[in-house]
C-alpha cells in the first residue's frame, strides 16, 4: 500500500502551500475583521471583498476548481491526488472557498457534472465553475429524523409541464448567502413505491423562484457562519419545469450516493489540515508559556497528548488515504465501508486534538484570539452532517457481517 503522491499533485501541494502562506494565514484576521464589520453595520451576509480579491489571485495562478474526479472541468485529479491539496486547504477556514473548493459547492457541481444535463450544466454548473453564483443543498428536515433519508417527506409532484414543491428543510447549507442561486433539492415523487429507496427524487430549485423563502439562519454552537451559514428553508407551492429533475424519478438515493462519498473525503481530509493546524498552535504555545516553573510543553501529560495527537493524526489520514484509492480503484459503490469508517474516526480525531489544544492553551483557547473554539465547532459538527457517527457504525458493521453471511 503505497500513498506517494505523483510529480504533478507534488507541485500543486507546493503552490497551495506557497498560496496559503502568502495570501490566506496573514489574511484570516483582516477576513474576520470584515465579518465582524458588517455585523456591526446590520447585514453579516454580505459577501467579503477581501475573499472575491483573494479568489481572484488563485484563479490567476491556476489554483481554482481542483476536485472534480475524471470530470473534463475540474483539474483531472483523482480523489487520492485532491486529499493531500484538500488537507492543505482544511488549515484555514477561509482556504476552500478561496480556491473555489467548498462545500456545498463542491457537492452540488459533481452532481451537476456527473448527472445534469447539457442545459443544466450551462445554466447553473458553468457560473458555479467560474464562481459567481453559490448553491445549498436541501436535504435534511425539522419534521423527521433525516439520518434516515428514506423519511423525507417534502413532496415533489407532477402537474403537466412542471413539479410542484411542498415542504420544509433546514441545515441547508449556504442557503442564507445572498450569492446562493440554486438549491439542489431532494423529496419524495412516489411516496407510494414499495422500495422505499426509489421514493426520492433530486431536483434544481433556483432560489428566487415564488414560493421559496427563508425562514431563518441556523446557529452551530452561537456561530453564525456568516456568510455563508446555514437556513431553514420553506417551500410552498414551489413550481419548477419538468426539465429541472435530475437523472429522473426516484433516482435521488442513487445521486446521494455518487454525491456523499466524494463530499465525505473532503470533509475528513479538511479535518485532518484542521487538527494538524490545531497540534502545531497547541506545540508553539506550550513551548512558550511557562507553569510551576517549567515550560509547559516538559509535562509529562502535555507530552503524553502531543504524542497522541500526532498517532490520531497519521492514522487518520491512511484510513483517508485509502479510502480514496478504493474509490479511484473501485468506484463509491465498493468503497462503502472505508468511506463509512473515515467519516466516524476523522471528526472524533479532530474533536479530541482540538480539545487538547483548548485545554493547552488555558483560557485563550475558548476565547476568539485563537481559532481553537471555532475549529472544534466545525468538527465536532461533521459528527452530524453527512451522516451521524451512529448511521455510519450501522452501516460498518452490516457491511462487515455480510461477509459471514455469504460465506
Amino acid at each position: 500500500m503505497g500513498f506517494e503522491m505523483s510529480a504533478k499533485t507534488k507541485a500543486l501541494a507546493a503552490r497551495v502551500a506557497a498560496f496559503m502562506e502568502e495570501f490566506v494565514y496573514p489574511n484570516e484576521a483582516r477576513l474576520y475583521a470584515e465579518i465582524e464589520a458588517n455585523r456591526l453595520r446590520g447585514d453579516p451576509w454580505v459577501p467579503l471583498h477581501l475573499m472575491e480579491e483573494l479568489k481572484v489571485e488563485a484563479r490567476r495562478r491556476e489554483l481554482w476548481n481542483l476536485f472534480l474526479p475524471e470530470s473534463p472541468f475540474g483539474a483531472g485529479l483523482t480523489n487520492l491526488e485532491y486529499a493531500s491539496l484538500c488537507e492543505i486547504m482544511g488549515r484555514s477556514p477561509f482556504a476552500p472557498e478561496v480556491f473555489n473548493c467548498s462545500a456545498p459547492d463542491t457537492g452540488n457541481m459533481e452532481v451537476l457534472a456527473r448527472y445534469g444535463t447539457p442545459e443544466q450544466q450551462e445554466r447553473w454548473l458553468k457560473p458555479l465553475l467560474e464562481g459567481k453564483i453559490r448553491s445549498a443543498f436541501g436535504m435534511t428536515e425539522p419534521a423527521v429524523a433525516s439520518s434516515d433519508a428514506t423519511n423525507v417527506e417534502l413532496s415533489i409532484v407532477g402537474d403537466g409541464d412542471s413539479y410542484v414543491i411542498n415542504g420544509r428543510k433546514w441545515w441547508t447549507s449556504g442557503a442564507p448567502d445572498p450569492r446562493c442561486q440554486i438549491l439542489i433539492v431532494m423529496g419524495q415523487t412516489a411516496p407510494d413505491n414499495p422500495d422505499l429507496h426509489k421514493r426520492q427524487s433530486m431536483i434544481l430549485v433556483p432560489m428566487d423562484t415564488p414560493g421559496v423563502s427563508r425562514v431563518r439562519t441556523l446557529k452551530v454552537f452561537g456561530y453564525d457562519h456568516a456568510p455563508h451559514g446555514h437556513g431553514e428553508v420553506d417551500f410552498h407551492d414551489v413550481r419548477v419545469p419538468v426539465a429541472n429533475i435530475l437523472l429522473g424519478e426516484g433516482r435521488g438515493f442513487e445521486i446521494a450516493q455518487g454525491r456523499l462519498g466524494p463530499g465525505r473525503i473532503h470533509h475528513c481530509m479538511r479535518l485532518i489540515g484542521l487538527a494538524e493546524r490545531g497540534l502545531e498552535l497547541m506545540c508553539r504555545r506550550t513551548l512558550q508559556r511557562v507553569a510551576f516553573g517549567r515550560p509547559i510543553a516538559d509535562q509529562g501529560v502535555t507530552r503524553e497528548r502531543i504524542a497522541e495527537a500526532r498517532i490520531l493524526i497519521d492514522q487518520a489520514r491512511l484510513l483517508v488515504m485509502n479510502a480514496a484509492d478504493v474509490m479511484d480503484r473501485l468506484g463509491n459503490k465498493r468503497a462503502a465501508q472505508e468511506i463509512a469508517m473515515i467519516k466516524v474516526v476523522a471528526p472524533n480525531m479532530a474533536c479530541q486534538v482540538l480539545d487538547w489544544a483548548i485545554q493547552a492553551h488555558g483560557g485563550g483557547g475558548v476565547s476568539e484570539d485563537f481559532p481553537l473554539a471555532a475549529a472544534w465547532v466545525a468538527a465536532r459538527t461533521l459528527r452530524l452532517a453527512d451522516g451521524p457517527d451512529e448511521v455510519h457504525r450501522n452501516q460498518i458493521a452490516k457491511l462487515e457481517l455480510a461477509r459471514y453471511r455469504t460465506r
